[in-house]
């Protein structure tokens, strides 16, 4: 078994009608998984099909009905077997086909048994994820960032998601009042006073796991490591609320901000404060200069960076040591930068689960690592 507390591995992965996946049956016994094989032959499905096993809708944040097999039933199953400090666990998710009104609904299972949501895996399996969506992350619209922080979050914090939810329902609700009958105080009154308490609470677990990180990453941090360390920071007016005044308090001042909002708020259509405006400040710790600005091979190696920090956070609060997804990841990197990611994911407890079109890329990990083909939606395991 694994020499560190907390880790685990998937033993076992199947996935039937599950994208371009009819059937598939796959066994592994090593840490490192590198799936290999031309662009579109389904490698990056398989990440997918794990990442299902966290709250979410996975890595590509896709409508499951579009992750069924085109040609198949219209449902999809996936299943994994987890082994961990001796025990071992079968998680399941996937949807039936849908019905007349063409809705599905999506099926969890543990061991056999089933459970609400997703969000039960997360007393078994936790999994970080980078993908190559997220190279523009730092030049990109605050929007992305606030989805990467809530990722951020939902992995230390499973409830985070349904409380993110909950919030852009009460949200949709306030903008349609406002446009509908701005008048109407008593149900703004109402209306408000949910989007204050839902507001406090994202803003205050995002605020939670920022500073964690934050600290981990300047107490470990290391200027000769092939990946900068990051600063980090919140940046929006409930965020700085929050760092300021109790809970409760915040929750007033955020209430009565909304109330005075009301007139500007209906003129543009959505409420302008809140959580929904906060954005996550990346800078390049070496250099301190703003993530933005750095080289778009600087950018490549800070994000690593923080996905690995981040994944040492998931261990640290959880006690689990998350499943590490890492899409198109190596072939990006000089070959200094990538002997210096095996290194450190190799000092991870983590299972690591990674693509690329190229063996090549992955010679480093020899006796290390299952190397599986992917073709066509086929896999062949064979030992690197």
């Amino acid at each position: 078994m694994e020499p560190f507390e907390g880790a685990q591995r998937l033993t076992r992965l199947i996935a039937r009608d599950f994208r371009n996946h009819a059937d598939l049956d796959l066994a592994l016994g090593r840490r490192f998984v590198a799936l290999v094989g031309e662009n579109g032959a389904g490698k990056t499905n398989l990440l997918e099909a794990i990442s299902l096993f966290s709250p979410g809708r996975g890595l590509r944040r896709a409508d499951l009905l579009t992750m069924a097999r085109a040609g198949g039933p219209g449902g999809f199953a996936v299943s994994a077997t987890l082994a961990r400090d001796g025990d071992e666990h079968r998680l399941g998710t996937g949807i039936e086909p849908p019905g007349y009104d063409g809705r599905a609904s999506r099926l969890c299972r543990v061991d056999g048994g089933n459970v609400p949501s997703p969000v039960a895996f997360a007393e078994f399996l936790r999994v970080v994820w980078l993908t190559p969506d997220l190279d523009g992350l730092f030049r990109g619209p605050a929007g992305d960032r606030r989805r990467f922080l809530d990722r951020l979050v939902l992995a230390v914090d499973a409830a985070h998601g349904a409380r993110v939810s909950a919030l852009e329902r009460a949200l949709r609700s306030r903008n349609r009042i406002l446009e509908e009958r701005p008048n109407d105080g008593q149900w703004l009154d109402a209306v408000e006073r949910e989007v204050a308490e839902l507001g406090v609470a994202v803003a205050l677990a995002r605020r939670e796991t920022v500073e964690r990180l934050d600290r981990l990453i300047a107490e470990s941090r290391d200027d000769t490591q092939p990946f900068p360390w990051a600063s980090i920071r919140l940046e929006g007016d409930l965020d700085d609320l929050v760092a300021v005044w109790p809970a409760v308090e915040a929750e007033d001042r955020f209430r009565l901000a909304l109330a005075r909002g009301r007139p500007r708020d209906r003129t543009a259509g959505r409420t302008l404060i809140g959580p929904q405006s906060t954005d996550l400040v990346v800078r390049h710790g070496p250099k301190d200069v703003p993530a933005a600005t750095a080289s778009t091979g600087e950018q490549k190696a800070l994000l690593i960076g923080l996905v690995l920090a981040h994944a040492r956070l998931v261990q640290a609060m959880s006690g689990i040591a998350p499943l590490i997804l890492l899409d198109e990841v190596a072939a990006h990197l000089d070959p200094r930068r990538r002997a210096g990611l095996f290194d450190a994911l190799e000092a991870l407890a983590g299972q690591v689960w990674m693509t690329g079109a190229d063996p090549a890329l992955f010679m480093e990990l020899e006796g290390r690592a299952d190397v599986v083909r992917v073709a066509d939606g086929h896999v062949v395991p064979s030992e690197a």
